[in-house]
């Protein structure tokens, strides 16, 4: 199963660390960021990865080269001007091909188990196009984005975050102009409101490297870790 690494965005939000660094090579732990997910996936059996680029393309692609030294397959797609994530995805459907496919978001840190989320993708189908992993809402969005109820998405109830993590089949974007910028979420509301999203909440390490500020409390907290 193929996987996709979302690394395109310009992190403004991270500046001015990324007006000379991409975010995802922004380190943690003595780590690329990006290094973290590609590790995780490596260790559940998906190394067959395909990373949206565009600012600052070329730093990811001699970081990271074609991926051999990591144990994994990196093929690039590349984007003029960033496409956002709906987008994005269009862009590079012909990387990913026909079958359902996994996607994280490069600017997360987490210890999901990417093995679950491959189970959860070989049910996907045209009726049921995404499955989503939610995580509790962090102090920087506790008005949450989701519900979840017998593991479907809904538009009602108490909410949960979207982790940035999920898994989608390829019909879901097929009718997306490839080089046209789309949304994820303007894209995911009609098939959430009829009930066809399915979804987890996951309780483990997750965190959103948004700012400089949550960049560096996560890399001293796991240093604190290492050193003790």
């Amino acid at each position: 199963m193929k996987a996709m690494i979302l690394a395109a965005g310009r992190g403004e939000r991270m500046r001015p660390l990324t007006d000379i660094t991409p975010k995802p090579l922004l380190r943690v732990n003595d780590k690329y960021l990006i290094l973290h997910s590609i590790f995780n996936m490596q260790q559940s059996g998906i190394t067959d990865l395909v990373v949206n680029t565009s600012h600052l393309a070329e730093h990811i692609e001699t970081a990271l080269g074609d991926g051999a030294q990591w144990g994994v397959q990196i093929r690039y797609s590349f984007e003029r001007e960033a496409l956002e994530t709906a987008g994005g995805i269009a862009w590079a459907l012909p990387l990913l091909g026909d079958d359902p496919f996994l996607v994280v978001n490069g600017d997360v840190f987490s210890d999901y188990p990417f093995a679950t989320l491959r189970a959860r993708a070989q049910t996907l189908c045209a009726e049921r196009p995404a499955h989503l992993v939610l995580v509790d809402n962090p102090a920087h969005h506790p008005q949450g984005d989701f519900g979840l109820r017998g593991g479907i998405v809904m538009t009602t109830g108490p909410r949960l975050t979207f982790s940035g993590i999920g898994a989608y089949h390829p019909s879901l974007f097929a009718g997306l102009a490839r080089g046209a910028r789309h949304r994820l979420a303007a894209l995911l509301a009609q098939p959430i409101a009829e009930g066809r999203v399915t979804g987890e909440h996951f309780r483990g390490e997750w965190n959103d490297i948004g700012t400089p500020e949550r960049l560096a409390e996560l890399d001293a907290r796991l240093r604190g870790a290492r050193a003790g």
